[in-house]
């Protein structure tokens, strides 16, 4: 006689979220490189978050779910009046944050944003500080606020190097909300199973689709997504903190578990996939290795993988300027990842569509000399000369960029641009292996930074108010003894 019943063996929690769990509970951060480079990644997350409110498109999501809802103790938008519980707060500044697509990168088998996590962390620490100050007790400090967000950028960019989500359709903000879960647990004091409780629950969701970032459909949602994936790692700490049970195999469970259902590689008849390849591969430790080696955006509110192609453009616009009509030909040398993500023809519906085109982005600074976030408006894309030269460039996959930007050591992101002409002459070819932004580049670009960060800040606020918010920032000791509440009241608009 047959049995047709499954073993009913609870197991122990995936290995994986195991090894989050102690990194998160257990490892300090001593490195003074990440910690200093959080503070930038601080600064200027903020900064593209006030930039930001200049855009009804964006303005348009902030606030409360019911108008004039005001929290006590709730956590405040930057940039804003707007006081919120922590998971509507952190939807709020996610979608600030991300929305022009300027901030922090990483690239790897994933690529993703790890400053995403500030919509969390922020909103978190922010009602925290306030609550523990209510109580008698410490306020949360910004220094504590840039150890989490050490550990956040962490656990995302470690596991991004060699497990690529995109590949199975779906989007890097299941790693914001992996990391936003963690360490919004962490500072609202999890044990050791409540943390893991809460890491099992966010691979019971079903993910977020890349599809909002691909032609022919791609659009706004990829300027929000992330604060939405940032809303559900505090709710879903939330809930754990509240003794929800957790879902211990929630990736190993054979046909029920996240590696058979969504992680399978399109191959569905999984008795043919060897059981390797349907799960995560994560050798490297976590330690402070990402934020040491994250990507600033500095010189171009582009998607990453374009910023050095966009420099080159920059560089090429004086030969090019007076001569636009006679270009011919324009070649792009580039990695397989820009053609992957952003390569792409025919018509461009919206500002999203825009900054995730490679051509576009190339064709803005031959043409104009820069690339603002202006320029992926309606009114100025209408310009027939961006389209003119669009349809005239040619993309190539240089192998030697390709494997470079998977090399520890190296970790490029290379471009080359060369314009030719139609009498037969050509410009030399310009190639940006680096950008500004990278770790190779970092003295050069600090400065940079914070000029960026201090006209971002002339947005929103009035010079006297502008200059105290750099004066701290430039006090790394002042800046992380301060409470975060009143930290954020800096911000608060």
């Amino acid at each position: 006689m047959s049995d047709h019943s499954d073993l009913n063996q609870r197991p122990d929690y995936d290995a994986v979220l195991q090894r989050i769990a102690d990194y998160v509970l257990d490892t300090p951060i001593d490195s003074r490189d990440a910690l200093d480079t959080a503070r930038l990644c601080l600064m200027d997350t903020l900064g593209c978050g006030m930039l930001a409110l200049r855009f009804p498109e964006c303005v348009k999501h902030l606030g409360p779910i019911v108008p004039g809802t005001v929290v006590p103790l709730g956590a405040r938008v930057p940039g804003t009046s707007y006081v919120l519980d922590p998971v509507q707060a952190a939807w709020n500044i996610g979608c600030l944050i991300r929305w022009l697509d300027y901030n922090d990168c990483w690239l790897a088998a994933e690529w993703g944003h790890p400053s995403d996590n500030l919509g969390a962390l922020l909103a978190v620490s922010d009602h925290l500080s306030q609550r523990r100050i209510a109580q008698g007790e410490a306020p949360f400090s910004v220094g504590e606020l840039l150890e989490a967000m050490v550990k956040a950028h962490e656990i995302q960019g470690v596991m991004a190097l060699e497990n690529s989500f995109n590949r199975v359709g779906l989007d890097h903000v299941v790693l914001v909300k992996l990391a936003s879960t963690a360490l919004s647990a962490k500072m609202m004091g999890a044990s050791r199973e409540q943390l893991l409780a809460a890491l099992s629950q966010v691979f019971a969701d079903g993910q977020a689709l890349r599809t909002y970032r691909h032609a022919p459909n791609a659009g706004s949602r990829k300027s929000w997504a992330a604060g939405d994936a940032s809303a559900r790692g505090v709710r879903l700490a939330d809930i754990s903190m509240r003794g929800e049970m957790g879902i211990p195999g929630v990736l190993s469970a054979p046909q029920w578990g996240f590696f058979d259902v969504s992680f399978s590689h399109f191959n569905r008849d999984l008795s043919l996939k060897p059981e390797a390849e349907r799960r995560f591969r994560l050798e490297q430790p976590f330690a402070s290795y990402v934020m040491e080696n994250v990507l600033f955006k500095i010189s171009f509110p582009a998607e990453f993988h374009a910023q050095t192609a966009c420099e080159a453009a920059v560089r090429l616009h004086p030969e090019v300027k007076e001569r636009l009509e006679r270009i011919s030909r324009i070649r792009i040398r580039t990695h397989e990842s820009a053609i992957r993500i952003i390569s792409k023809r025919g018509a461009l519906a919206n500002a999203a569509d825009r900054d995730h085109c490679l051509q576009y982005m190339v064709a803005v600074p031959l043409a104009f000399g820069d690339l603002r976030a202006e320029h992926y408006e309606d009114e100025f894309a209408a310009q027939p000369i961006i389209d003119q030269l669009r349809e005239k460039m040619e993309v190539v996959e240089e192998p030697r960029f390709s494997r470079e930007y998977l090399e520890a050591d190296k970790r490029s992101i290379a471009n080359a641009v060369q314009v030719f002409f139609d009498d037969g002459s050509s410009t030399e070819e310009i190639v940006v292996e680096y950008p500004i932004g990278h770790r190779r580049r970092r003295a050069e670009g600090a400065p940079l930074l914070e000029a960026k960060f201090a006209a971002n800040l002339a947005t929103r606020f009035p010079r006297g108010r502008s200059e105290e918010i750099l004066a701290l920032f430039r006090d790394s000791a002042r800046l992380e003894a301060m409470p975060v509440h009143r930290f954020v009241e800096l911000f608060i608009g």
